[in-house]
């Protein structure tokens, strides 16, 4: 199924310290949302079933996203909201806007929680929006992004003992979080395979990863070009047909790293973003593995 992560503005609200989607510096771009709709249009003639609304606070243009929520619904497009929750703080505003959003078509809201969103948003706002998505059926889930430190312990035991739905999120190291010191892993070997969903960014341009894909400055691997240029239907081809990113999500990174020789050590200790971002980030590894991808291919346990 085509689906994609789509960045109507990367503007937000919140200034986190381990924020995948902003450098240092931010970046501030928005859609105007007359291009947005004819985007959905295009992206729903090639094919696309899922659309989840992110980069930057998805709730400062909700107007908008709302106008294209409705949009995705009368397109049978799964649609999602990922959003940091700072308009939780009262039982009335959390009341309108979750019962808007589910009057939408709303498929789900995903709520962003950590030690960093939650230095700026009250934490209880989360479990409230999720406590009454729960009384409204609207699909939602907390994601608890963590390093997995014990400064994250009392946190998880929050949302444990609140009833709601969630998912621990593991950091990645790029971005802002790129500063951030890396704990050691204590894991077994595995695959680090990816699914690797597209990202549409305000900009129209189009990666082939909705997670770190924007960060390969040296390389461009994840680039497949920009609406303005080309259509929805040729960067989707793009990103179904490009053999690497078939490898990545059938045989996984660790596979690839031992291909090219990386110790087990250094394997093991890497997060799967960051071994991706090594791997595919330097312009000598990219073209050998290009040269050599029969060989790897068959590079299989």
């Amino acid at each position: 199924m085509r689906k994609i992560a789509f960045g109507y503005s990367t503007a937000c609200n919140l200034r986190c310290g381990h924020c995948v989607a902003a450098e240092e510096v931010p970046n501030s771009a928005t859609i105007e949302v007359q291009d947005a709709i004819c985007i959905i249009e295009k992206l729903a003639l090639s094919g696309v079933k899922g659309v989840s609304f992110t980069a930057g606070e998805p709730f400062l243009y909700i107007d908008e996203i709302m106008k294209l929520v409705k949009l995705c619904a009368s397109k049978d497009i799964y649609t999602r909201i990922v959003t940091n929750g700072y308009w939780g703080s009262s039982p009335e505003k959390i009341q309108t806007s979750v019962n808007i959003l589910k009057d939408s078509g709303l498929s789900q809201l995903r709520l962003s929680f950590s030690r960093w969103h939650q230095q700026q948003v009250d934490k209880q706002n989360i479990i409230n929006i999720a406590k009454y998505c729960q009384v409204i059926q609207l699909d939602c889930f907390v994601s608890f992004v963590t390093d997995f430190s014990e400064e994250d312990v009392s946190l998880e035991k929050y949302l444990q003992e609140s009833g709601v739905k969630f998912f621990p999120e593991p950091m990645i190291y790029a971005g802002r979080a790129s500063t951030i010191k890396r704990p050691v892993l204590h894991t077994n070997y595995q695959a680090n395979r990816c699914s690797m969903n597209p990202y549409l960014s305000p900009e129209l341009d189009m990666y082939g990863c909705c997670d770190a894909g924007v960060h390969f400055k040296n390389t461009q691997f994840f680039y497949l070009g920009n609406l303005y240029h080309e259509s929805a239907e040729i960067l989707f081809q793009k990103y179904e047909s490009n053999p690497l990113y078939q490898v990545i999500r059938d045989i996984g990174l660790t596979d690839i790293a031992s291909f090219l020789g990386f110790s087990s050590r250094d394997i093991i200790q890497q997060r799967k973003c960051e071994l991706c971002l090594k791997i595919f980030n330097d312009q000598k590894t990219l073209k050998h593995l290009c040269i050599s991808l029969p060989e790897l291919m068959e590079w299989k346990r």
